[in-house]
């Protein structure tokens, strides 16, 4: 027998649709309707509501063989299949971060051939590979931000058992497993939930209705919320969960949602024995997101630190359009790094208001927050989805990732940076309705337009091509010059691990150096000092030490009191006088 069940305060009856023959169910007061019956274990099934045909999927469900507008199928993981019992987890802290879509990471595009190449990870030296939603969409191929389904796994990229697959591989290379999960919306096609119960509130953000966190019948709504997040953790080993843009979380609960997923999650934890890690995407620059509860916050793990992004990309590549208006300075970027937020309580042009609020270094370590050169979003919502690597030297690539991975923050990576990839990561979907299709092209193209692009150049989305594009050319990391960059992001990776003083994440320990006219930066981590030129002509630095690694080789007086540095190019000095003692300096 199985109990099928469902939350549905709306319809006045329901029945449960089984491989064919409709079965009454039988409503409780709290609006959960349920019926046992005798099926098969892989059995379909779905709903239907009051006097309508449609057999609607399970808000819950396990599985969508044939999409999301087309019904469920029973499905449990094989508990015999897992090998990972002796994966105790691993923390955020100290580690690095490798973000991927599965749908394009490789030519094949599922959890199988992404398994295939995670060897390469673990020799690059990443500790967590964070996947883009994988929630089931409607079509092939998306970003995975419109998911519907939020319990089944994308049929396209192997559905429940190749995510099973996928996070037992990771953990039995020492590898732990970050999700994006999308609670602020529901994408465009095949959501039904609004039939069911009010799971939707007034008002919307960009991407769609608000989610009905606080309103009436909230409750239900955030448990479906709640156990979603729980499932990925007990259900498929994954080890952190990265909340899509929780500033579009609207709740006027006395306990945000935030907060909730974190005492839920933390219970889990306890139980599992095992770190479970929160991450949010949060553009509100308030430390109230990643401060512990204890202390008044929300008590999540960690965030995404766009403002570290945008100091150092606008400083390396000149650019200045949009929301890189405030920054490009090296006064800019020194801030960012020695204070986490560039914008803590500053006026913001791009905003048009004061923005963000100061983090208290004191008492929040940088490896809460994450510091990246290239995500998704940074590479995917530029006009043509172009990467660094096609419009920067490589000199200029090696000293973004320089900054970041030798900062005090947790680095981020996205696929294919870390040997400059040339592939675009354009903005794909497929949506099988004409009419929807053509909306989100024109959509995007109307977008690019208000801010000074040529909507001419942007790609459609919906075309094939567009995805295709996408996909990393895995030929490229053998072949000049991206074998080369390939090797520095290598060893910057393992001087992090190997120098605690890089790996310290409390910024009052952090020194900055700059000089704006010569364009050269340093940061002072304990005895190593990190310094970068970005300009084009060699500069004399007046930071001293002995040449641990570097993009091209710098001349370092004898006294190794200063170095010449290449134009484009970054080194790493150790200032300890034994090691100056070895190299035979004084």
């Amino acid at each position: 027998m199985h109990t099928f069940e469902v939350w549905a305060p709306v319809p006045h009856s329901v029945r449960v649709h089984v491989d064919g023959v409709e079965h009454e169910m039988t409503r409780a007061a709290d609006g959960w309707w349920r019926a046992e019956i005798a099926v098969e274990p892989s059995a379909r099934y779905g709903f239907v509501l009051d006097d309508s045909p449609v057999v609607l999927p399970d808000p819950r469900s396990p599985r969508q063989p044939e999409g999301v507008h087309l019904p469920s199928q029973l499905h449990h993981l094989d508990t015999a299949r897992w090998t990972d019992a002796a994966w105790t987890g691993r923390q955020l802290a100290g580690s690095v971060v490798y973000e991927l879509h599965v749908g394009t990471f490789t030519p094949e595009g599922t959890f199988d051939a992404a398994i295939e190449r995670l060897d390469h990870l673990v020799d690059l030296g990443v500790g967590f590979v964070e996947l883009m939603p994988v929630a089931a969409f409607n079509g092939i191929h998306n970003w995975g931000y419109d998911g519907v389904l939020w319990y089944a796994v994308h049929e396209a990229y192997g559905g429940p058992d190749g995510l099973q697959r996928f996070v037992d591989a990771c953990h039995r290379r020492g590898l732990a497993v970050a999700l994006d999960v999308v609670y602020n919306h529901l994408g465009p096609s095949g959501n039904y939930l609004d039939r069911f119960g009010p799971y939707l509130a007034d008002g919307a953000n960009s991407w769609g209705a608000n989610v009905n966190l606080s309103g009436p019948e909230s409750a239900e709504v955030r448990r479906y919320i709640v156990d979603n997040a729980l499932r990925w953790f007990r259900d498929f080993h994954v080890d952190a969960l990265r909340l899509d843009a929780v500033h579009a979380l609207v709740d006027n609960s006395a306990t945000h949602l935030l907060e909730e997923l974190s005492i839920e999650v933390h219970r889990l934890s306890t139980h599992l024995r095992r770190p479970l890690t929160l991450i949010a995407e949060s553009d509100l620059n308030d430390p109230r997101v990643i401060t512990a509860r204890a202390a008044g916050g929300l008590g999540l793990d960690a965030q995404w630190d766009d403002d570290i992004h945008h100091a150092i990309h606008a400083a390396v590549s000149g650019e200045r359009q949009g929301y890189y208006g405030d920054f490009g300075s090296l006064q800019a970027l020194s801030r960012t790094l020695t204070q986490g937020y560039f914008h803590n309580g500053t006026y913001s042009t791009f905003r048009g208001r004061i923005h963000g609020r100061p983090i208290d270094v004191r008492r929040i370590p940088a490896d809460a927050l994450l510091a990246y050169t290239c995500t998704h979003d940074q590479i995917g919502n530029r006009a043509t989805g172009d990467r660094p690597g096609t419009y920067l030297t490589d000199g200029q690539l090696a000293v973004k990732a320089a900054l970041v991975l030798c900062s005090p923050y947790t680095p981020m990576l996205f696929m294919g940076e870390e040997w400059g990839a040339r592939t675009p990561f354009q903005y794909f979907t497929s949506h099988p309705e004409k009419a929807l299709g053509k909306a989100t092209a024109e959509g995007r193209r109307r977008e690019f337009a208000e801010h000074g692009w040529d909507s001419g150049i942007v790609p459609d989305p919906q075309e094939e091509s567009t995805f295709q594009r996408s996909k990393l050319d895995w030929e490229e990391p053998a072949v000049p010059p991206h074998a080369r960059l390939l090797d520095s992001y290598r060893a910057l990776i393992a001087l992090r691990r190997s120098r605690s003083e890089i790996s310290d994440p409390w910024l009052e320990h952090l020194g900055i150096e700059y000089d704006e006219d010569a364009q050269w930066i340093a940061m002072i981590r304990g005895t190593l000092r990190v310094v970068c030129n970005l300009g084009t002509e060699a500069v004399t630095v007046p930071v001293g030490g002995i040449p641990l690694l570097w993009w091209d080789e710098p001349t370092v007086d004898e006294t190794a009191s200063a170095v010449e540095l290449p134009g484009h190019s970054f080194a790493v000095l150790d200032a300890d006088p034994i090691a100056r003692i070895r190299t035979g300096r004084r």
